[in-house]
């Protein structure tokens, strides 16, 4: 897709010419402004009120020093951020993440998709996200600690259960929540739910661990019942290793589909018997070691170096859950050899805009990240709510919380590309199902927001 409304590519031009050197932020950007061309067509109040020149400007940038003592004694000094991006129709909510490629750029990208995710959940929660460059891998558990505190010493200023509620994401886990949370407590001399993807013991939430991966997966259920076809008996491959991964495999697996390829950042594991997803938990969760030590556990499966090449691996359903444009062209391509028909994300952007033509020249079913993944926050979003009310969920009544919140956003995101003559296209459903809400919440509160 391209610009063919005039006003929307001079929004995007304005939107490059203030980010020059943020290519993910853009690629976002873009994406969604291509997709939302009929509404701006059919929508001329938005244009008159400044709504989408206000939606692509974070509301809010902090930046800011994270310094911590490593266990040598020595002095590290990491880079924090957290852009709080829209809340017409809620607090601020999405993740804190801990890698070595966090930028502005890409805590931009992350947060601008949040805000249309969130929206697609129907719970009143904003669009925010956050994080450092600092890497968890390889560190002791003290310099993960010292980090954390030191990390939340800044950003308490700036969030609170009616503001800002940050959650996990890759590199934060249940460990580093709660260094965050004692932190965060200890300084503000509160209890309150701050912070989601806590431990159960303090306020966590049943079926978090799980959630973005059972999701994914129920949204791939109800995307795959409409084009007539099912998980059962079906090769599915998943990417990625990490929380989503497994439980996207766990859940797979229990719909009757068989997960022949998993991966991490080192190299990928075939097991045509079906990857046992509590060895990967294993590995991962509690050894916390690279996937290719599957083979000390299941002898007869086989592992590639190199990741990329998972995409390789013959199935009919691809679930990639790694991170953001891991799967290029080349990878789409031979998807569709082997057979591939549907496709879904469960990290945030997987797809190359050069992939994502492919699956959609070649007819492949295709569910977006932010439509796909809104599982994980959606119970971030409950998890909110059972805080406020000071009340624990069974982990039955959030999975069947969840189940129903997946199957509403497939279904809003069909019927809205439908309704502005894209029908079949979810990508296009998604950011104009996401958008319409939170424009209307924009209109009517002024020009403040």
């Amino acid at each position: 897709m391209s610009f063919t409304n005039e006003y929307l590519q001079r929004v995007y031009a304005d939107v490059v010419k203030k980010n020059l050197n943020e290519p993910e932020f853009l690629q976002a950007v873009r994406k969604v402004l291509e997709s939302l061309q009929p509404v701006a067509e059919r929508r001329p109040e938005l244009e008159k009120n400044g709504v989408f020149e206000r939606i692509v400007e974070p509301e809010r940038t902090i930046i800011f020093r994270v310094p911590w003592v490593d266990d040598s004694g020595k002095i590290q000094v990491n880079r924090g951020f957290r852009v709080q991006f829209n809340s017409a129709i809620g607090p601020y909510k999405g993740g804190l993440r801990l890698h070595p490629s966090v930028n502005l750029s890409i805590i931009k990208f992350l947060g601008f998709e949040q805000i249309f995710k969130n929206s697609l959940t129907g719970l009143p929660i904003g669009g925010g996200k956050g994080g450092s460059d600092f890497d968890p891998k390889g560190k002791s558990e003290a310099e993960i600690m010292r980090f954390c505190q030191s990390f939340m010493t800044e950003l308490q200023r700036h969030i609170g259960p009616d503001t800002d509620v940050p959650a996990g994401d890759i590199g934060v886990g249940g460990r580093e929540i709660g260094y965050l949370y004692g932190q965060y407590k200890r300084i503000r001399n509160e209890f309150t739910g701050v912070l989601t993807g806590k431990g159960l013991s303090f306020g966590g939430s049943l079926a978090r661990t799980e959630a973005t991966g059972f999701g994914l997966c129920y949204f791939t259920k109800e995307m795959l019942a409409a084009a007539g076809k099912t998980f059962e008996g079906k090769r599915v491959v998943v990417s990625g290793s990490g929380n989503v991964a497994i439980y996207a495999n766990q859940k797979a697996t229990q719909l009757g589909g068989k997960v022949v390829a998993m991966s991490d950042s080192n190299g990928y594991i075939v097991d045509e018997n079906g990857i046992d997803f509590q060895v990967i938990q294993v590995i991962k969760e509690q050894k916390r070691d690279r996937i290719k030590t599957y083979l000390n556990f299941v002898p007869t499966a086989r592992y590639v170096e190199g990741s990329t090449g998972i995409w390789t691996v013959p199935c009919d359903i691809a679930l990639p859950c790694a991170t953001q444009n891991e799967l290029d062209k080349a990878g789409a391509e031979a998807l569709v050899k082997s057979g591939c028909y549907a496709v879904a994300e469960g990290a945030n952007m997987p797809s190359t805009p050069e992939a994502l033509e492919v699956f959609q020249a070649s007819g492949v079913l295709f569910g977006p990240a932010k439509a796909a993944n809104a599982g994980g926050v959606a119970t971030s979003a409950l998890e909110m709510c059972q805080n406020s009310q000071r009340l624990s969920w069974t982990f039955e009544e959030v999975d069947a919380k969840l189940h129903d919140i997946m199957v509403n956003i497939y279904h809003n995101a069909a019927n809205a590309a439908k309704e502005y003559g894209m029908a079949g296209n979810l990508v296009a459903g998604a950011n104009i199902a996401g958008f319409l809400k939170v424009a209307d919440a924009m209109l009517w509160q002024g020009i403040a927001y």
